[in-house]
């Protein structure tokens, strides 16, 4: 049918200002971003794309032929008047409560704004619906608050911004904002030096400005800095440094959006590189270019994070009116609602020594929830008095260990003493690292951050409401004598990063140092330094080594040398592992670990290699125990034991023994693969038996089945019999979800890797699975080494790589390729970092040359692509 001139026309007039509309934002936006990047100007960027959308919108509500009675406002950030590049633009259609909405019109408007490339979070309601959603969430409440109209009904406007004033109670507020952002700091683990720190939501970041607005203008105390100065709640220079870090800040968040094209408002690291270059940062001979950008972030938020405490403390004050009783504490403090407060605003000026007072005042009173804000204001103001004469002062000295030795309140006090500047400014080599990141693919804070967590996991193990959590450091950090000790290692362990050598040597000078100024005894100085000095032995030696070996248990036990040194280290590798990250931490590595440590107790106690584990003959007979538990009959183990060398029972427990023997002792000549899987010991993952006639590459096809099936692989036992069986055994579990096995899970790896080791075709090459986000942009160059074992029969071979899925698969195939037989596997994941060790045989690398090629082969497999 011929279209009706009519209606071509009609449709031109439709289609003529939807497209004026989406060319009119599209050339302006790109107007603004570009007058922006020629001469950056954060406020005024964000102003412009408000009044830009402002009036679309108004053009756009008349053209729609909205209801006379009704109005359209903006609310949320929107409503502030400020529009960042890809924000939302949050709206309200506010209908009269007396007119029945018009639908079509509605709908004919929100299609319009997603036609010409507006993005609007719109509600549509009428003034009691908004009254009744306001009582309802703080979240509506906080939106509505900063409402102004854009059109329609002004009347309706006013009439709303009455009774939302008239609805909203001020206390119940500002007592739900201050709930509301301590639930967002324990999100983000309120931690400012997150890696990848959200510039809107982290503690230190735009939110906690916002919040303070929010609430102060609820309160009528002002919708600015200058206004909060003028009311008497922040001072001019505060005003002046809340105004110039939300710039910082914020600038940050526009840069972000048009780097990603989104809203983007997360520190990632694809676009750190990209925006340090973008500010006109460039790498130097000891920083990335990235990292002097977070630092400057990480200044930035921690000023905020500061002026939120203040400015919400004073907030609370004026808006909830409390009693304000002064109980005495001594002649410098007094307890003012539950904060220490100072009488005199000069006591930090006239006795720098207070300074560190206030805070051991906070450790010994535990009424105290805080500390005032004339009490913050004054430190931060007073920090320039700590000087080198205030660091050797011997007052002061004994001042700063004595919060180490306190029984309460250490972790509060070292961040607070950290937010204020005080910790960097009394430990110099402190506060070269705050802000500091750390570029190792499994560390997730900065390294100032984890040394807090990691004085704060020690702490928590004092604790007895943490007790189920870490039941064997909870019952020997309460046997350990001086626990300060413990802190102070745990606060020098890292303080070497970053200054060029071995982070552990330099640390271990500096508590060296620090332990001879302050006055700690020879002894307790030399064990601090120890260990800071080898706080990694004991994770590289649980993690890379063969812990059934005597001899492995025999040197580290040389090397710890007493009871009292091995359970300091036990307590500070726990605490350090599990303050790198909550995704390094596993039921596995703390299983190791426990294992490291009892076997090397026992060597300490008894000495002599006989004594590092349970002879042969003493766990042979448990294991005759538990098959007889099983209903096994005497004797039934014996065809299999005698198949079995030395090797093998020093490697396994008595419990796996026995498991192997109940699995196999009816079918040992069998020919087709046994494959039995059951719960892991450790209480994360499967243990899976795997037996059958060896085979050439029988590694590399058991570990591309894994992964295939998604599940990584923790360690892997290899053991061929006198008969020329493989008796494998092998610990896996899935990354995503460590803690899940189910009996499903168990039935899936004993079908289908039966299946694939009977329908074995020729060995395929595995494919790389994708590299993370963060081994992208800080790519880990592989670590390759070879060396003999202590008793030059086999081969050990070491690697450190970027971990990708496939990545043990990829060397397994390798190693079969090189015709290299694996004899065992201790398998290392941290973060994106793999650190994986394998007992190969020698056979076939008989000279250097074969080495060499084994290493370069190894070495352009596993490097990452430029």
């Amino acid at each position: 049918m011929a279209a009706v001139p009519g209606m071509i026309e009609s449709a031109m007039k439709v289609a003529s200002p939807i497209a004026h509309w989406r060319d009119t934002l599209a050339s302006e936006r790109l107007a603004l971003r570009n007058a922006f990047f020629a001469r950056p100007d954060t406020p005024r960027l964000l102003r412009g794309l408000a009044r830009l959308t402002d009036r679309v919108l108004k053009d756009v509500w008349q053209a729609s032929r909205m209801p006379a009675g009704a109005a359209l406002l903006a609310v949320g950030g929107y409503g502030r008047g400020k529009l960042f590049p890809h924000s939302d633009v949050d709206l309200l259609i506010l209908l009269d409560d007396a007119e029945s909405p018009d639908a079509a019109s509605l709908e004919r408007f929100v299609a319009t704004l997603w036609d010409i490339g507006l993005e609007a979070a719109h509600a549509t309601r009428t003034i009691a619906q908004c009254e009744r959603e306001m009582a309802a969430d703080v979240t509506v409440r906080t939106s509505l608050l900063e409402h102004r109209r854009i059109a329609g009904s002004a009347k309706l406007a006013r009439l709303f911004s009455a009774r939302f004033a008239a609805a909203l109670d001020i206390r119940a507020f500002y007592a739900a904002k201050a709930l509301e952002q301590q639930q967002r700091h324990l999100k983000y683990d309120d931690a400012i030096y997150n890696l990848e720190p959200n510039v809107k939501e982290s503690p230190g970041g735009l939110r906690d400005l916002q919040t303070v607005l929010w609430v102060s203008a609820a309160a009528g105390l002002g919708r600015n800095w200058r206004e909060l100065a003028h009311n008497g709640l922040m001072t001019l220079a505060e005003a002046r440094s809340a105004s110039r870090h939300e710039r910082t800040i914020a600038t940050l968040r526009v840069r972000l959006h048009y780097l990603a094209a989104r809203r983007e408002d997360r520190l990632v690291f694809d676009e750190q590189t990209a925006l340090a270059r973008e500010v006109g940062l460039a790498d130097t001979p000891t920083r990335r270019a990235s990292e002097r950008l977070m630092q400057r972030y990480y200044r930035a938020a921690r000023e905020v994070r500061l002026l939120n405490t203040i400015l919400m403390q004073n907030l609370g004050v004026r808006i909830l009116a409390p009693s304000r009783v002064a109980t005495p504490i001594d002649s410098d403090f007094v307890a003012l609602d539950e904060l220490l407060h100072i009488g005199d605003a000069g006591l930090f000026d006239k006795r720098p020594s207070a300074i560190l007072d206030a805070f051991l005042t906070m450790q010994r009173h535990a009424e105290l929830k805080g500390m005032s804000a004339r009490t913050l204001r004054a430190i931060v103001r007073a920090r320039r008095h700590i000087n080198a004469a205030f660091r050797r002062d011997a007052g002061n000295r004994a001042r700063f260990v004595a919060m180490f030795r306190e029984p309460r309140g250490i972790t509060h006090e070292l961040r607070r003493m950290n937010l204020t500047g005080v910790l960097g400014a009394y430990l110099p080599v402190f506060g070269r690292v705050v802000g500091q990141m750390q570029h190792d693919l499994f560390h997730v804070y900065t390294v100032d951050e984890h040394t807090l967590m990691v004085i704060r996991n020690l702490r928590r193990f004092t604790e007895a409401q943490h007790a189920h959590e870490y039941p064997l450091c909870s019952r020997l950090i309460g046997d350990f004598e001086r626990k300060e000790l413990l802190y102070l290692a745990g606060l020098f362990h890292d303080i070497g990063k970053g200054r060029g050598g071995d982070h552990s040597t330099l640390g271990a000078r500096d508590a060296k140092r620090f332990c001879r100024t302050h006055g700690l005894p020879r002894k307790d100085a030399e064990l601090v330094a120890w260990l800071v000095q080898n706080h990694l032995a004991m994770s590289a030696v649980a993690q890379k080594s063969d812990l059934t070996d005597p001899a492995v248990i025999e040197a580290f036990a040389q090397k710890v040398g007493d009871a009292r040194r091995l359970t300091a280290l036990y307590l500070l590798t726990v605490a350090d592992i599990r303050g790198t990250s909550p995704k390094v931490w596993n039921a596995w590595k703390g299983q190791l670990l426990e294992d490291l440590f009892h076997a090397t107790r026992r060597a300490l106690e008894h000495g002599g290699a006989t004594a590092l584990h349970d002879s042969i003959r003493v766990r042979q007979d448990e294991a005759r125990r538990l098959l007889r538990l099983a209903a096994i009959a005497d004797g039934a183990e014996a065809p299999l034991w005698n198949a079995l060398d030395v090797a093998y029972f020093q490697r396994h427990t008595a419990d796996e023994i026995a498991w192997h023997a109940r699995n196999l002792h009816w079918r040992l000549d069998r020919r087709e693969p046994i494959v039995q899987a059951r719960l892991a010991r450790a209480g994360t993952g499967l243990e899976v038996m795997i037996y059958l006639p060896d085979q050439r590459a029988l590694f590399a096809r058991i570990a591309g089945f894994f992964g295939r099936a998604g599940l990584s692989i923790l360690e892997a036992r290899i053991h061929t019999t006198r008969g020329g069986y493989a008796l494998d055994t092998f610990v896996v579990h899935d990354p995503a979800n460590p803690g899940a096995t189910s009996r499903s899970a168990i039935q899936y790896v004993e079908h289908e890797l039966r299946k694939a080791l009977t329908d074995a075709g020729p060995l395929a090459p595995p494919t790389s699975g994708r590299l993370s986000r963060r081994l992208r942009h800080f790519p880990l160059t592989p670590e390759i080494q070879i060396f003999p074992d202590d008793k030059g029969l086999r081969y050990i071979l070491e690697v450190v790589a970027g971990d990708r899925p496939g990545l043990l698969a990829q060397v397994a195939w390798l190693l079969a390729e090189a015709n290299v037989n694996i004899a065992s596997a201790k398998i290392n994941t941290l973060g994106d970092r793999a650190e994986d060790v394998f007992l190969i045989d020698g056979a076939r690398l008989h000279d250097e040359q074969a080495l060499l090629r084994l290493e370069t082969m190894l070495y352009d497999a596993l490097a990452v692509p430029a």
